[in-house]
């Protein structure tokens, strides 16, 4: 067992990828098919200095280095620069090395693309008795784990289970850089802590823009880190402008407390305000089946406490507890030319995201582990997908489930049928899991009425004709139940049915007459482009439009699917506060009542300064299904071939 230490120096003469006649270069590491670093993005060199740090753990010395070089593009696929490999074997040990590595690209390998400085150290892992023991102990658990490796993904294991918690709260930017020709920008924030990144949304046509969003990230490292911020001027139907850039450095941040920074910013002009918080780690755990906290009657009753009714304004970010038992899985697909796969699996709930080892050469694979989360969310889903781990290329999809926690039972062993990538339909193989939720309810019913929590930004939407299809197809249906409802008020004018329309008269003699609001609608600047601006400008307003249907359409699917109880606990939640609500406003005159609310309104800035404005009833229709989203959720039913009971008639020993 070997560490390898990689100072990532700098690049020299890399290619241009841009029309501007410069790139906007990053570098990847990868190690046995799985990326293990990824430097940060310097933005419009081609001679850029990173001086980043990199600790990689090697099992296996003839397994070289690979080095990808890629120019960053926003909002469109990554352009390739380069690659190389380094040969481990050829290092010293314990010395440190300056090595040059010449970038090449196999379909053109006689252009000269740069080349990239590097300073590594190979040295012997100390904890290599450690890593010992952890093998002998899982060989002697049972015979059937004699097959498994340990491998890369094992050591990685703990580098999965993150130290604590970064909490950002992005304030406000003052006095940016102006990038457009009207002397104003239309500015956003792109954050990056290792892999996990954020992205704000845009405020147009201003230079002290108000944000006021939360976000959290993982820490990984028990130093800390450094939190990398750019902020860009969003350009339609061309590249966004680079505003300026800072960082965090969180090392420099005491624990357990919320520190307010200004953060100048370098390469431009202005500062961004953060509120950051740096806090202990949530209970989330990695372990094998031996090791069971609900099984563990003294465990499972400080669980239970922890979640019962008393503790309701305990910690309201703390809503339950989650444990999954991943078992195994059988009848895969085959990714590999040997007709064989080398599965693992990938649990997911919200932004929370943890592996198994992998089993390699196999199609039933069994991973016997079991993973801890705690709830932040009751509404959430959880989402266990299985790959096959590829040496020299990213991992290959075998198969997703998404299960809504509310629709877990508790304790049961099920078969859930692997689904394709867009969750719509069933892929090959079964994967068996094991599920317990507890949660306080009255701190999930509070919550409902919080903000969701952001997943951290992966990719741009697409334009997809098919999905702006379906989203045409979705409004269509909401446009005519609208149209149905206004031909079934117009009856009651028409006194097709008397007594409808006598009922509705007394309705209307009742009602206030409603204020008219005037939508001010702002004109758009025209400006002259050339024709690949026009293009990317049509492209883009098209997926504005297919957004925007998805939104609207998804909107009107969650009102209807509160009343048909889709989600029976929300629809619960929604009679009980309308019950409560007419309770109060029977003993408390309606003036009173929006009097008070008028009151909470207009002082919040003046008590929480840095408060996140919601609205409680968008942020409850946000956890109710849309229609697309009960379809990805729909449980499939299971062949009877793969059925406990089925194996057990067919194996009784």
């Amino acid at each position: 067992m070997y560490q390898l230490d990689v100072t990532l120096r700098r690049g020299q003469n890399l290619a241009a990828r841009d029309r501007g006649g410069t790139s906007d270069p990053y570098v990847k590491f990868k190690l046995g098919g799985k990326e293990v670093f990824r430097s940060k993005t310097i933005h419009k060199n081609l001679n850029p200095v990173w001086e980043e740090k990199a600790c990689i753990l090697i099992d296996n010395l003839r397994e070289p280095l690979y080095l990808k070089v890629f120019d960053y593009d926003f909002g469109l696929q990554d352009d390739f620069i380069g690659s190389a490999f380094l040969d481990l074997t050829s290092l010293e040990l314990n010395k440190q090395t300056d090595v040059t590595l010449s970038l090449k690209d196999p379909r053109y390998p006689d252009h000269d693309l740069g080349s990239i400085l590097l300073s590594v150290l190979l040295a012997p892992r100390e904890e290599q008795r450690e890593v010992t023991m952890l093998m002998r102990k899982s060989w002697k658990r049972s015979s059937k784990f004699q097959t498994q490796s340990l491998r890369l993904s094992d050591l990685h294991r703990k580098s999965q289970l993150w130290r604590g918690i970064v909490s950002i709260t992005l304030i406000e930017g003052r006095e940016l850089k102006a990038m457009d020709a009207n002397g104003l920008s239309d500015p956003y924030v792109k954050f990056r802590l290792g892999h996990q990144k954020y992205k704000s949304k845009i405020v147009p046509k201003t230079l002290n823009p108000q944000w006021r969003e939360q976000f959290d990230f993982h820490l990984y490292e028990e130093r800390g880190g450094i939190i990398d911020i750019t902020v860009w001027d969003k350009d339609a139907g061309k590249k966004d402008d680079f505003i300026g850039r800072c960082q965090v450095d969180l090392s420099t941040l005491s624990k357990e407390q919320t520190h307010k920074l200004e953060m100048p910013l370098e390469e431009g002009e202005g500062c961004l305000v953060l509120l950051v918080t740096l806090t202990a780690s949530a209970a989330v755990t990695i372990s094998d089946l031996s090791v069971n906290s609900l099984e563990d009657q003294k465990e499972r009753e400080e669980i239970l406490k922890r979640y019962r009714p008393m503790m309701m304004f305990h910690n309201l970010k703390d809503v339950g507890f989650l444990q999954v038992k991943v078992i195994r899985a059988e009848a895969l697909m085959a990714a590999d030319v040997t007709g064989k796969s080398d599965p693992f699996c990938v649990v997911e709930l919200n932004n929370d995201r943890l592996l198994t080892h992998t089993v390699y050469k196999n199609l039933n694979p069994e991973w016997n582990k079991i993973f801890t989360f705690n709830i932040k969310d009751i509404h959430s889903v959880l989402e266990v997908t299985v790959y096959d781990e590829d040496r020299d290329r990213s991992a290959d999809f075998l198969g997703k489930v998404a299960i809504p926690l509310l629709s877990i039972q508790n304790g049961e062993q099920k078969a859930y049928v692997l689904k394709n990538k867009e969750l719509t339909g069933p892929t090959k193989g079964v994967i068996y899991l094991e599920i317990d939720v507890i949660f306080n309810a009255v701190k999930a019913s509070i919550r409902t009425l919080m903000p969701k929590e952001q997943k951290y930004i992966e990719e741009e939407n697409r334009l997809s004709k098919q999905l702006l299809l379906r989203n045409f197809i979705r409004m269509k249906r909401c446009i005519m139940v609208l149209i149905n409802a206004a031909y079934y008020i117009s009856s009651c004018f028409d006194w097709d049915s008397p007594p409808r329309s006598l009922a509705a008269f007394l309705v209307v003699e009742d009602m206030l007459e409603d204020e008219e609001e005037e939508d001010d609608r702002d004109d758009k600047d025209s400006e002259k482009k050339g024709f690949m601006n026009r293009l990317y400008a049509i492209q883009e307003v098209c997926v504005s439009v297919q957004n925007i249907l998805d939104e609207v359409a998804s909107f009107g699917e969650r009102i209807k699917n509160t009343f048909n109880w889709t989600v029976p606990f929300l629809s619960w939640l929604a009679i009980v506060a309308l019950s409560v609500f007419t309770i109060i406003l029977y003993f408390i005159p309606l003036r009173y009542i929006v009097l008070v609310w008028g009151i909470n309104k207009f002082t919040k800035k003046l008590r929480s300064p840095y408060a996140i404005d919601n609205n409680e009833l968008l942020d409850f229709l946000s956890r109710v299904p849309s229609d697309v989203q009960v379809v990805q959720y729909h449980e499939l039913k299971q062949d009877p071939s793969h059925s406990p009971s089925k194996r057990k008639k067919n194996n009784p020993g």
